[in-house]
């Protein structure tokens, strides 16, 4: 569980640092944010694999962050378990609601915590690891396959993520900069013309096997990925 990374959000320090320390004792890795701009910048930036989030923050509340994370596509299928002191059953649901995957009630043991995040990944796995099929094309996460009608496609570290992209955010049309924030990650600085480059890569590779127009140029704004002309 190394290559886990969890995001503790809470404005209490004492309560990030026990966090912290059992994530550690269980073999996660961590990193914290006292409020809720600040945990966006990291989520953005750094993809936890999962966030425990505070309901009551200073600003920006947990429940808010929550409903942005899971309106924004790029975010929406990071899990988020809500920690709140709150345990009314109308507050769990309005958490439930608002897209949290859990829901843990202050105070918690660390053992129930623990055992939650790991229920949490264990679902969110799943629905990771299932292979994308686009028409004859199809990408196995599991294995980072390609194939196209049953046909093995090769192409580069770079434009698989592309691909990966692109088949799992269909027909919506993205800029070159959005792409960079995507495949690239926010902290890359590259030209947005890389995007370009790779581009013609993956049509490349997906030419021989006559997938290439799947990958669309869309005037003035960037590219985008359909079975639709």
């Amino acid at each position: 569980m190394a290559d886990v990374k969890i995001l503790i959000v809470d404005d209490e320090e004492a309560i990030r640092e026990m966090i912290s320390v059992s994530l550690e004792l269980a073999g996660f890795q961590w990193m914290e944010a006292e409020n809720g701009q600040v945990a966006h910048s990291m989520i953005v930036d750094e993809r936890p694999d999962l966030v425990l989030l505070d309901w009551m923050l200073p600003g920006v509340s947990g429940i808010e962050l929550a409903r942005r994370l899971k309106r924004d596509e790029a975010t929406a299928e990071i899990p988020v378990i809500m920690l709140t002191a709150k345990s009314e059953e109308d507050n769990k649901i309005q958490g439930l609601d608002a897209g949290a995957d859990d829901y843990i009630t202050k105070p918690f043991s660390t053992r129930e915590l623990i055992s939650r995040i790991n229920a949490v990944l264990r679902r969110a796995k799943g629905d990771q690891n299932k292979a994308i099929l686009v028409d004859g094309l199809a990408l196995d996460p599991v294995s980072h396959r390609i194939t196209a009608d049953e046909r093995p496609v090769e192409m580069g570290p770079t434009e698989y993520r592309l691909l990966e992209f692109f088949m799992t955010h269909q027909d919506r049309a993205y800029s070159r900069a959005q792409l960079l924030d995507q495949v690239w990650g926010g902290n890359v600085y590259v030209e947005d013309r890389t995007v370009d480059v790779h581009i013609r890569r993956l049509r490349k590779a997906l030419a021989p096997h006559k997938y290439d127009h799947l990958v669309q140029t869309v005037r003035g704004t960037g590219y985008r990925f359909s079975t639709k002309f």
